[in-house]
């Protein structure tokens, strides 16, 4: 009993930073509360006092602004979180009634009109059969499963793909007395995630109030916009690449969807998803075309700096430049390894804001560039599957016989 206790705080205190990068108050629960937070700093006043003025009731921003004010943690299920929805035209509903001929409420392998390759990214279960929960993204995803724990500790270099020489060493530190195997206890003890009655020990990376209200001002935490809806029309915009190339998106809507994945270097939830936004870029590069948007820093060394990036030796004071923006795009593109192209976000955070895609967001773009789907806020909502989901069900749009 003692030592599964151990292990499981153990790892409560290992992964809760990751976990709670990007979000304004780390815990993975709702309804936790941080330290009594000391009188905001003169500068936090006036920026609490601009934001009050600034932000409109029932909007998700200003949810945002009154939850940190309550000295709230911020889980998923409060602030924006709790107004942010995903937003996709490819919904159960949409499958069931295209896919669904013989009415039993799945969808078989063959009644499924597109490649076998598209129905097993759709079939997430691998059942052979499209269901409702294959579809059902309502989980966070920074919930602390078995699953989600072994990949933390196995990237030790924090990139988002855990290699072989990598998964090797895990295998080295788990077979602690060098007997060549695992055992089932090893495993199931080891990567035992903590019960809901476990509290989440204090964060020895905690922010103080003024950090989150100077944050949310900034956007460092997140967009104070919402992003256009589903169906709408996407905003234009026009960027650099990292080697200095303007692209208008006005121009690449037509021939193929486009897929806009947002994020930055110093938010580790995003980073985690950098071998499945790979995955996903690889998967359908001659189908869709994808660019990454780099945004402004989530986790700066002079904002609140993660215990997560100490570790990873990522320290980056927040660009105040376009040229020191593109410089960090370069690092972070280097160091996660990722071919996705790379756009940089003007030092004004306009197409960030405006997409609401500060700290990570998706979006996908169908061929006349309207929004056909969006995910909630990031990171509780960083769903890369789910998007790729309705990517694939678009590309198969108007290939199946009707039901």
């Amino acid at each position: 009993m003692l030592r599964k206790l151990f292990v499981t705080c153990l790892f409560v205190a290992l992964f809760s930073p990751v976990v709670s990068d990007c979000s304004a108050g780390g815990a993975d629960s709702a309804g936790e509360r941080a330290a009594e937070s000391p009188e905001l700093t003169p500068e936090a006043q006036a920026a609490a006092d601009a934001l009050r003025q600034q932000l409109v009731p029932g909007t998700e921003a200003r949810a945002m602004f009154d939850q940190l004010l309550t000295g709230s943690r911020l889980g998923p299920g409060e602030g924006w979180f709790a107004l942010s929805r995903l937003q996709t035209r490819f919904d159960w509903n949409y499958v069931q009634h295209t896919y669904d001929a013989d009415g039993d409420g799945s969808v078989s392998v063959s009644e499924f009109s597109g490649f076998a390759a598209d129905f097993q990214r759709l079939d997430r279960d691998a059942n052979q059969r499209l269901e409702e929960t294959d579809l059902d993204w309502s989980e966070s995803s920074t919930t602390r499963t078995p699953g989600y724990l072994l990949f933390f500790q196995a990237d030790r270099d924090a990139n988002g793909k855990v290699t072989q020489e990598e998964f090797a060493t895990l295998f080295g530190q788990l077979d602690q007395q060098g007997q060549g195997f695992l055992a089932l206890d090893d495993l199931r003890d080891r990567f035992q995630p903590p019960t809901a009655d476990q509290p989440s020990p204090p964060r020895r990376d905690a922010p103080d109030l003024s950090t989150l209200v100077l944050g949310l001002q900034r956007q460092e935490i997140g967009s104070l916009q919402s992003g256009p809806e589903l169906n709408a029309a996407a905003p234009d915009f026009t960027l650099r690449d990292t080697a200095g190339q303007e692209v208008t998106l006005s121009r690449e809507i037509g021939t193929q969807p486009i897929v806009l994945v947002f994020g930055n270097f110093t938010c580790g939830p995003f980073r985690s998803q950098a071998g499945n936004i790979e995955q996903l870029h690889e998967r359908y590069k001659d189908r869709a075309k994808f660019f990454l948007i780099y945004v402004r820093e989530a986790h700066p060394s002079d904002g609140w700096w993660m215990e997560s990036n100490k570790r990873a030796g990522i320290a980056l004071t927040q660009p105040t430049t376009n040229q020191e923006r593109q410089q960090v795009a370069l690092t972070c593109r280097s160091r996660l390894n990722l071919d996705v192209p790379f756009l940089v976000d003007t030092i004004d955070d306009r197409v960030g804001a405006e997409y609401s895609g500060m700290p990570n967001r998706l979006y996908l773009i169908d061929r006349q560039g309207s929004i056909a789907f969006k995910n909630a806020r990031g990171p509780f909502g960083f769903h890369p599957r789910a998007l790729e989901q309705a990517l694939v069900l678009l590309l198969n749009q108007g290939s199946a016989a009707q039901p």
